[in-house]
């Protein structure tokens, strides 16, 4: 799977929705596979199977 960039949509309990930034897909995801202190507006990078908060 090739890396990503996504934006922290949305926080419904313990799950986030992000946006990937080149395509608009919204993925689904549970807060507890993101780095810890992830928020809404949290730019996130994707690769080899981790997130890891992104400039």
């Amino acid at each position: 799977m090739e890396p990503k960039d996504y934006v922290v949509s949305k926080i419904e309990g313990e799950y986030a929705t992000l946006t990937e930034k080149t395509s608009g897909e919204e993925l689904f995801i549970a807060l507890a596979l993101l780095p810890a202190g992830t928020d809404v507006g949290t730019k996130l990078h994707y690769e080899m199977l981790e997130y890891t908060v992104s400039e």
